[in-house]
């Protein structure tokens, strides 16, 4: 049988693109897919080897099986919300969700990328200035991008940078009439830092912003019941709007907006990615609840999770490697080079640890890293293990 490349012949006209994933390669940036098969022990399966799973946003280890199919369950809404998509079970479940964070309303989009996309250029428009951290998620990004808004990024939470761009915004005439909004990740997803949050609250009650924090990576792992970082420090009426995902800590997929109910009829109105998106299936909504009640019934996972983090980092920390410091699950091995990250990465795949290598544009140029993300459902001695084998590894390649 002859090959696919050779059963289609080249287009010229898209030669560009092969030249241009010629230079990412060159540069160690080239990315591709690879099948993987996740497991209920904390391991995966991928290109037919057994890993321990040490790459997965999927904190908690929450089931990732879908409930029973039925009539309930089925597995499309037919149409976006505002057509004919808006079934019982979606609204049910977002009044439950709004009532479990404290907030007036809560609505689901198909994704998080959606909901920040959606919510940033709703929000904000060319009167509008962002000012958003650094490291804010590329989502994030997109959306201030898409609003047209004046976009000024400051320093990873350099509280210091943040005010004086706001005073030097408040300083210009007219400023008076533009809107603020202020954006924040509350755990930055490469890094495994939390937002300042509670000064971030001063900075914007003191200069009339909005603040919209993203809790992607902080829904279901902080909190009493997994409420989240805002919740954990008793700002949630003092946050305008809050969003966070289902894909990560609850091991489902899609996304909320959480706040007043004022802004949850704004969006309906003015979110192209809500307005004109497919509605969520019913059978993601039921396995939504369901881990979401789980997570709120066992606190034991967070519990064990905070347990494993600190301990699997005090071991990678005493064999010598430079750690971002931080205390959530996110656990990021600083290596600095392209391909000497990618190397360590493919070493410890070959050691039986799915660990990948995070590079630019992800990241900042000169700060390639391996991140590790732990689960509840990690057991003691595979963690142990893999830390010993990661320091071999390390010594091995010249990271330590």
């Amino acid at each position: 049988m002859r090959s696919l490349e050779k059963m289609i012949p080249a287009n010229p006209k898209l030669q560009w693109m092969e030249d241009e994933l010629k230079r990412l390669e060159s540069e160690g940036r080239l990315r591709s897919l690879k099948n993987t098969e996740l497991t209920a022990d904390g391991c995966l399966v991928r290109e037919g080897r057994r890993m321990l799973n040490l790459a997965s946003n999927h904190y908690l280890g929450l089931p990732l099986a879908a409930p029973e199919a039925g009539a309930p369950h089925r597995s499309g809404a037919a149409a976006s919300r505002l057509v004919v998509g808006n079934y019982p079970e979606l609204s049910s479940f977002e009044e439950e969700f709004a009532s479990f964070k404290g907030t007036e309303s809560a609505l689901v989009f198909g994704s998080g990328y959606a909901a920040n996309v959606g919510v940033i250029s709703s929000v904000a428009d060319r009167d509008t200035v962002v000012f958003s951290d650094r490291l804010n998620h590329a989502s994030i990004v997109d959306g201030i991008v898409l609003s047209r808004a004046d976009y000024m990024r400051y320093k990873h939470r350099d509280l210091d940078h943040l005010e004086t761009l706001l005073k030097r915004e408040a300083a210009k005439d007219g400023s008076a009439r533009r809107r603020r909004l202020i954006v924040t990740d509350s755990v930055f997803s490469m890094d495994g830092t939390t937002a300042p949050l509670k000064e971030l609250v001063g900075l914007k009650e003191r200069w009339g912003a909005i603040l919209m924090v993203d809790e992607a990576h902080s829904g279901g792992v902080s909190g009493d019941e997994g409420q989240g970082l805002v919740h954990e420090q008793g700002l949630t009426e003092r946050v305008d709007i809050i969003m966070g995902t289902f894909s990560k800590a609850y091991g489902s997929y899609g996304a909320y907006v959480a706040g007043a109910e004022v802004l949850k009829r704004y969006l309906v109105n003015h979110a192209r990615s809500l307005i004109y998106s497919t509605a969520l299936p019913p059978s993601v909504i039921a396995a939504t609840r369901r881990n979401w009640m789980l997570a709120r019934e066992e606190g034991w996972r967070r519990e064990r999770l905070r347990t494993l983090t600190e301990a699997f980092r005090a071991r990678l920390a005493a064999s010598g490697f430079r750690l971002i410091e931080g205390d959530t699950p996110i656990v990021p091995l600083l290596v600095g080079g392209n391909e000497s990250t990618v190397r360590f990465g493919e070493a410890l795949q070959a050691r039986g640890i799915c660990a990948i290598a995070i590079r630019p544009p992800t990241v900042a140029e000169g700060t390639a890293r391996i991140r590790f993300s732990l689960m509840a459902v990690h057991r003691e001695g595979d963690l142990a293990e893999a830390c010993d084998t990661i320091a071999e590894e390390g010594r091995r390649l010249g990271v330590i």
